[in-house]
């Protein structure tokens, strides 16, 4: 065998052997999730009543759902960054759904509720719980992800990063979302979005040093 040969053949048996971004991703977040929902049960618990509560109230199932959509559409978009040429636009326009859904809750509560309350609801009871207990359930998935991530050759490392911290702030919202008795879209918006934020600046930083190639 010539030595060209032999090159190509080791190059495609790497190749086949290596293990894609997002099937990385699936592999890495199903035990970290398991981790972050094992903490979530032992820490918190689910709020009394739940199924009750996901058929009777809107602003708990929607901020359930929000959440876990955050999340899948960052996993989404993680994977696509991970792999070099490829466009992540359309990914980034479903997580960019993300917001203009919970804008337009926003828009209905402030037509539904007595302005007298748009405080109380905003401030609610538990927003420095909300605080540390989102970025404390993302901590493992966002290790998790990182990890997955440096399957791929992100062009942007500090971007992907990011994402993972999104997808593991999207998870970490979902579970505490299930305890959190502070269910106005105003809430949501403020104290689950710095929470989240936390948690993309800390992705961001350790994709800097960790996904370069």
């Amino acid at each position: 065998m010539r030595t060209d040969d032999l090159v190509r053949a080791l190059v495609a048996d790497n190749q086949s052997r290596a293990m894609p971004p997002s099937t990385a991703l699936c592999c890495a977040l199903v035990p970290a999730a398991l981790v972050a929902a094992g903490l979530f049960l032992a820490t918190m618990g689910l709020r009394p009543h739940i199924a009750a509560l996901l058929t009777g109230d809107p602003r708990f199932a929607f901020k359930i759902f929000l959440a876990g959509l955050l999340a899948a559409a960052a996993c989404g978009l993680a994977s696509r960054l991970a792999r070099p040429g490829t466009d992540p636009r359309r990914a980034a326009l479903v997580v960019a759904s993300v917001p203009v859904l919970l804008a337009a809750a926003d828009l209905a509560e402030l037509v539904t509720v007595p302005a007298a309350d748009w405080g109380r609801r905003l401030v609610g009871s538990n927003a420095l719980v909300c605080l540390r207990s989102i970025p404390f359930l993302a901590a493992a998935p966002l290790v998790a992800a990182l990890l997955a991530l440096r399957h791929g050759a992100p062009e942007n490392p500090t971007l992907a990063g990011a994402s993972a911290g999104l997808l593991a702030g999207g998870i970490g919202a979902a579970l505490y979302a299930t305890h959190c008795t502070d269910d106005s879209p105003f809430f949501v918006t403020v104290w689950y979005s710095l929470a989240i934020g936390l948690v993309v600046l800390v992705g961001a930083f350790c994709g800097s040093r960790c996904l370069r190639w």
